[in-house]
């Protein structure tokens, strides 16, 4: 107890005494701060901005519905080279024949949808206005509305007779209905996309927006519709939405549908799978995966920054060390142990890399939230990455003030009082 006692006085003094040794000397401490503020600070507002985008991702990524994976013949994320490209080419594309012989096979999922996403873009305009020069049009099933999270604030769903009979009917994003009709309802009102008119049939819930751009801006017709007006039928690939009925069930659910898949496309047995089935947590593991190879490659990056800045920590701490040859003789001569010599100079180190440290981490959060700011990306306050930075600044202090505080601990007394 008494030397845990002699331990804290002799930390709270040494402490001080690097306190009073930084405060003595304001323009060499400020210049070897520089060093450790700028690696520390490259690093947390980097991790800072890049822990806003993995947060705006992951919940734009969370748009499919509950208990849900989609299949489709294309990776969601594809992080491979040109060379790996050439097998997704190869692939033979989803029909609309494979998508709806899965739906009759398939017992177990609570509803299946089909989707051609993006199928085309241009302008929309009702009677009134003229919309958005940009809006995306997407063919769909009925089962894709539980499937993506759809719900309707006005008027109804697409319907399997809206897909059976190809009917020229569609229902809008909250966005569009809201620029395409200001002042009333667009139930049973018609707006035209590139010559066709459609019939408005619903307006689904507003959802925001993703990554800066509108997610409420587009419009959803019948698949058969989509396909028989914009695709051609050689390039159609299309992608089935699969809801299972709960938790419990959503293994036995992807494993029935691949079976089935795999009977549909003649995937010899042994053989990987010659499509994609991708969930949201498969989506936010890829994502968080890419990520982890970005922030070790910039944290390799930046701790260069982190060894000069060291360095110069090194040089300071010597000369420091020369400059106080006398006081370290005096101390010795009255009784201090080589011990309290050498916690006073690592202290002193210590103390410059935090001080360095705790302004590059301020800047940091401030810089990455301002970069969030112009992005439209939630501000985030990264403490994990601010006590590793800070950690980080303790272990530069130690490893490159342990040298200098080994010499002057080490310093002859006598001739140290000698030293002028």
């Amino acid at each position: 107890m008494r030397k845990l006692s002699i331990l804290r006085a002799e930390l709270k003094e040494s402490f001080f005494m690097a306190l009073n040794a930084v405060v003595a000397h304001k323009l060499r401490s400020a210049l070897t701060l520089l060093g450790v503020l700028v690696g520390v600070f490259s690093i947390i507002v980097v991790m800072t901005s890049m822990r806003a985008s993995e947060q705006k991702i992951e919940s734009d990524l969370n748009q499919l519905g509950g208990q849900t994976f989609k299949i489709q013949t294309w990776p969601a994320i594809y992080v491979e080279g040109p060379e790996g490209m050439q097998k997704y080419w190869r692939r033979k594309r989803i029909d609309f024949r494979q998508g709806t012989e899965l739906a009759k096979r398939a017992t177990l999922p609570l509803s299946v949808g089909l989707e051609d996403d993006g199928i085309t873009a241009g302008q929309m305009n009702s009677q009134y206005v003229k919309g958005p020069p940009l809006v995306w049009l997407s063919g769909d099933t009925p089962g894709s509305f539980s499937a993506q999270n759809w719900t309707i604030e006005q008027g109804r769903a697409l319907l399997d007779s809206d897909v059976d009979s190809v009917r020229d009917v569609c229902v809008l994003g909250n966005s569009l209905a809201h620029d395409l009709f200001p002042y009333g309802t667009p139930i049973d009102e018609r707006v035209s996309f590139k010559g066709v008119n459609y019939t408005v049939v619903g307006v689904l819930e507003a959802k925001g927006e993703m990554q800066g751009g509108h997610q409420d801006n587009f419009a959803l017709i019948p698949l058969t519709t989509a396909i028989n007006r914009y695709e051609n039928p050689r390039w159609l690939d299309l992608a089935v939405l699969v809801q299972a009925r709960g938790p419990a069930e959503y293994d036995e659910t992807v494993d029935q549908v691949r079976g089935i898949m795999r009977q549909l496309r003649k995937v010899p047995p042994g053989q990987p799978d010659d499509f994609e089935i991708i969930s949201n947590d498969s989506l936010i593991e890829q994502m968080k995966g890419f990520t982890l190879k970005i922030r070790i490659a910039i944290s390799l990056i930046s701790s260069i920054a982190l060894v000069a800045a060291g360095i110069g920590i090194m040089n300071i701490m010597l000369v420091s060390v020369t400059e106080r040859t006398r006081e370290i003789g005096i101390r010795r001569a009255i009784g201090a142990k080589k011990r309290s010599i050498m916690t006073q100079f690592i202290m002193e180190a210590v103390v410059l890399c935090e001080f360095g440290g705790a302004i590059g981490v301020a800047l940091g959060v401030a810089g990455g939230d301002l970069i969030a700011h112009f992005l439209h990306l939630p501000k985030v306050f990264p403490l994990d990455w601010i006590l590793i930075g800070l950690g980080i600044c303790s272990l530069v202090g130690i490893v490159f003030g342990t040298y200098p505080a080994y010499k002057a601990a080490n310093l002859d007394p006598i001739e140290s009082l000698r030293y002028e």
